[in-house]
């Protein structure tokens, strides 16, 4: 066996073990970022690999498929935001005070990696366009409503919420963090002044009463 083949085999094999969780990190972060560029179908697991610096081979031994790895790579993002807002609200007491907490961490999580929600608004598109991916993501994405349900929960229980208005509280928070995420993600400061705007509405500071009729 020529020296090339062996370079190439080792290159194929599984990583050594020390190397494999940095690896698996590495890959998840490189395919988050394309896909949240490029979308789903364009992405393919060659680009990834390649940018990942392994080859397809040893993308394989980690993912079994291109869906797998995109399911990896929504669990982890979902893992990672749903543990920063649990922590953001644990030692806060009522629904408005948690609610502001989660918009300031929704927001440095924007700052920091900008690659996170548009990953999330990407899912969003894809799963329209692909309905295995739809139905392989259903029974992954009940942590966005448990967690958000729990805050309502404790709204109601301190008597922010209406007890008949729950549904009517889940659509509002819902689709503010769409909203966030959809339309002001990729301009930093638009996405703050939005964060400040559903703050004063919270607040109760940005609306007044209408002036009456001379």
């Amino acid at each position: 066996m020529n020296a090339g083949r062996k370079v190439a085999e080792k290159r194929l094999g599984r990583p050594p073990a020390t190397d494999s969780g940095d690896t698996k990190r590495r890959i998840l972060d490189i395919a988050r970022e394309m896909f949240s560029v490029h979308g789903y179908e364009v992405t393919t697991n060659r680009d990834i690999a390649s940018a990942a610096g392994i080859t397809s081979g040893a993308l394989y031994h980690y993912f079994g498929s291109k869906l797998d790895l995109y399911l990896a790579v929504h669990e982890d993002v979902q893992a990672g935001v749903y543990e920063s807002f649990s922590n953001a609200t644990m030692n806060l007491e009522t629904f408005t005070e948690m609610f502001l907490a989660v918009l300031e961490v929704a927001h440095d999580m924007n700052e920091n990696d900008p690659s996170v929600a548009r990953f999330v608004g990407a899912v969003r598109v894809d799963a329209q366009r692909h309905p295995e991916m739809a139905a392989a993501l259903s029974p992954r994405s009940t942590q966005r409503e448990d967690f958000f349900t729990r805050l309502i929960d404790i709204g109601v229980k301190t008597g922010e919420i209406d007890e008949q208005q729950r549904s009517f509280a889940l659509a509002f928070l819902l689709t503010v963090l769409v909203g966030l995420t959809d339309a002001v993600s990729g301009d930093n400061a638009q996405h703050k002044q939005a964060i400040e705007a559903i703050k004063m509405v919270m607040t109760g500071d940005l609306l007044r009463s209408p002036l009456p009729h001379a």
